[in-house]
């Protein structure tokens, strides 16, 4: 039996409302007239911090207990978990700590701060950083709250997808972004519920490709490295929870390159009008990639976020966007 359920998605609806609005589900005309398809964007870049990861952190904090919530928090992230914490916590009054690797993304650490969370800057990525969470929760009793090892998170992200069907009953296919894959996870649980045959497709970076690969190869295979610019998906070391439910749910995983990333960043730029960060347009890069094989069909494409760090706009905009499009 999975850890997560299709009722515990349900549960989580109304604390995640309670706290956050829906988001937009939109076509837009230009994307799906350059797809070949209808092509759907989720808008969780429209989040009070500005991506998804928002719901499963007021869905997991509403849930802690009396001696947690003394204790406080710690994570380790590279921002939008961290900035979801820090969020949640705030509601509640819980003291929060988050640990974010060195030269992280420095819009992100500022947000993180200005929602009252303390920010430790601790290692080269993700990976260091978490590491450095897990000593700090052994030391100091923090209640620590991993970004994807934890049924509450995963819940309160599902929200997204029932969003989605409530919508749209019956996409054909969901792409969403990989970092360590709640969202890919709450999106599979709810689909398989709600309609099977509705494909979940994960997106990675082809040089931050660890759950891509492990998932293929049908066991956690840890990397060396991750890097990418997209830091939503710089992830090195697969998480065991989230990677089973994947195993169990998701339909197939695809790979795109960085420059796809920036293209597709500028596409989302020129067509929408919203700035999406590197793992939020990830979803249109792979509905590019794979156009000619979903021809006519319904597709969505999570903007996980909009929280790009700015430095890299001038080499989206030097990208020329999709098919090099000037």
């Amino acid at each position: 039996m999975l850890p997560v359920t299709y009722e515990d998605v349900l549960a989580a609806v109304p604390r995640v409302r309670k706290d956050l609005s829906p988001t937009p589900l939109l076509e837009w005309p230009g994307l799906s007239q350059l797809l070949g398809l209808r092509f759907f964007l989720k808008h969780e870049n429209h989040q009070p911090v500005g991506a998804f990861k928002v719901r499963g952190g007021v869905n997991l904090v509403s849930q802690l207990s009396a001696a947690e919530r003394q204790a406080g928090i710690i994570g380790s992230s590279t921002g939008n978990h961290g900035q979801s914490l820090a969020f949640a916590a705030r509601r509640h009054d819980i003291p929060c700590t988050i640990v974010a690797p060195a030269r992280n993304n420095a819009d992100k650490v500022r947000s993180m701060r200005q929602r009252g969370a303390t920010v430790i800057e601790h290692g080269r990525d993700f990976d260091e950083a978490r590491e450095e969470t897990e000593r700090l929760a052994k030391v100091e009793g923090y209640r620590y709250v991993h970004s994807a090892n934890e049924p509450l998170l995963i819940a309160g992200v599902g929200t997204m997808a029932h969003e989605i069907f409530e919508t749209l009953p019956a996409p054909d296919v969901i792409f969403v972004p990989i970092g360590l894959g709640s969202g890919v996870c709450g999106t599979a649980i709810v689909a398989k519920h709600l309609r099977p045959a509705t494909k979940v497709i994960g997106v990675q970076s082809e040089r931050a490709a660890a759950v891509a690969n492990s998932w293929q190869a049908g066991a956690i295979q840890p990397a060396p490295s991750a890097e990418t610019w997209a830091e939503g998906m710089a992830t090195r070391v697969p998480a065991t929870m989230t990677f089973e439910i994947m195993r169990q749910l998701m339909d197939d995983v695809v790979l795109v390159s960085e420059e796809e990333l920036r293209q597709a960043a500028l596409e989302i730029l020129r067509q929408t009008h919203n700035l999406a960060e590197g793992a939020g347009a990830a979803t249109l890069a792979a509905a590019w990639k794979l156009r000619e094989q979903l021809a006519q069909q319904t597709v969505v494409g999570i903007l996980s976020g909009g929280n790009l760090d700015l430095r890299e706009l001038p080499a989206i905009l030097a990208s020329g966007g999709l098919g090099g499009v000037g």
